[in-house]
């Protein structure tokens, strides 16, 4: 699924779900007052539209244990209705423009996102698709990495001076400052995305030039195999607080490692108040937990696989937690039955817990 910014309209590729279980793929577009749905890119007239005047979000939905990355919009007849990602960030990036637009119809204004073309002056003659296949050319592209910062791991990303050093030594434009400006064409109308703290907070400030030409700025490409994933050790710092719940399931479980990605069997508590599981070498006991995992807020559902993984070192019974920080963790239980449980107490707690 790939999702595309438009000049005065977000749209793009999802699944839409309704509580019948029942998803189809649907290209979706966001307009000023309303979700239009239709079949193809190419149709004219739409399947049908859901209002947003009145309406409500829900993010994350978990409604649906196999599906991850799934959002919900329920309008004021009570009718819900469900959208699925194919990532995390896309779907924060769906529910961001659509909180905007139900915002401006509370406030009588129109929702309309600023065309970038005309905000930055880009040049009519610059065509961002055609520049967007060229930077993905996996000879002469830009080249895709893993960056470890602030104890996450960022998979298939690349740096803010990376796209304008590209972008000058493929003559694309004579200067750095020209650089940003047509970069900041593509992360607005969505080819590029930003990935960590500080590209998203320069994305959402307003700044006109919002692409940083700097090392320590993350960015990736809109339909690449982008993830992030935290990592924990025993350097961890462990708050006190955290053990104050009381526990509500406890167990063994097959851990997968952030940055080795092997499996270690690791002993898990779960707290409801506050949400965290805390996890423990098994032989050592469980007075020094090797790491935690906060609740409050998080995602948990089964996958199938899991990135980066061997395919002997998974056997089944997978599930996944991530966290409202977008802290990825994997875990295998050894039945689908206990792996059921698991997933069910942990949504309870999520929800409940503080």
């Amino acid at each position: 699924m790939r999702r595309e910014k438009m000049q005065d309209l977000t749209n793009g590729c999802m699944f839409a779900g309704t509580v019948l279980n029942s998803w189809k793929v649907m290209w979706v577009v966001l307009a000023d007052d309303g979700i239009e749905f239709y079949k193809k890119k190419t149709d004219s007239n739409p399947k049908g539209m859901i209002p947003l005047n009145g309406a409500t979000l829900t993010s994350p939905c978990q409604d649906f244990n196999k599906r991850t990355f799934v959002f919900k919009l329920s309008t004021t007849k009570k009718q819900d209705h469900f959208f699925q990602a194919t990532h995390l960030e896309e779907r924060e990036l769906w529910v961001k423009d659509i909180k905007r637009a139900i915002t401006c119809l509370q406030g009588g204004k129109r929702f309309a996102r600023k065309s970038t073309r005309k905000s930055i002056r880009l040049p009519e003659s610059v065509n961002l698709s055609e520049l967007y296949i060229l930077m993905k050319d996996q000879d002469s592209g830009i080249k895709e990495m893993k960056v470890e910062k602030d104890k996450k791991l960022f998979s298939h990303c690349f740096t803010g001076n990376t796209v304008i050093d590209w972008l000058i030594s493929q003559g694309k434009v004579r200067n750095r400052a020209e650089g940003v400006m047509l970069a900041t064409g593509l992360l607005n109308e969505g080819f590029l995305q930003p990935a960590g703290e500080i590209s998203k907070t320069a994305a959402e400030g307003g700044a006109e030039s919002v692409l940083l030409d700097q090392h320590d700025a993350l960015y990736y490409f809109a339909d690449s195999g982008f993830y992030c994933e935290g990592y924990s050790s025993d350097e961890d710092v462990i708050v006190k607080e955290e053990f104050r719940g009381a526990i509500v399931k406890q167990g063994c479980l097959l851990k997968q490692g952030h940055r080795r990605k092997n499996w270690k069997v690791r002993k898990f508590i779960l707290r409801d108040d506050p949400a965290y599981i805390h996890y423990y070498d098994p032989a050592k006991g469980e007075d020094d937990p090797l790491g935690s995992i906060p609740l409050r807020g998080c995602v948990v559902t089964a996958v199938d696989y899991v990135p980066d993984a061997k395919r002997h070192d998974v056997e089944g019974n997978l599930f996944e937690i991530i966290t409202s920080d977008e802290v990825h963790y994997y875990l295998q239980a050894a039945t689908s039955e206990e792996r059921n449980e698991w997933i069910k107490v942990v949504q309870v707690v999520a929800k409940s817990g503080k």
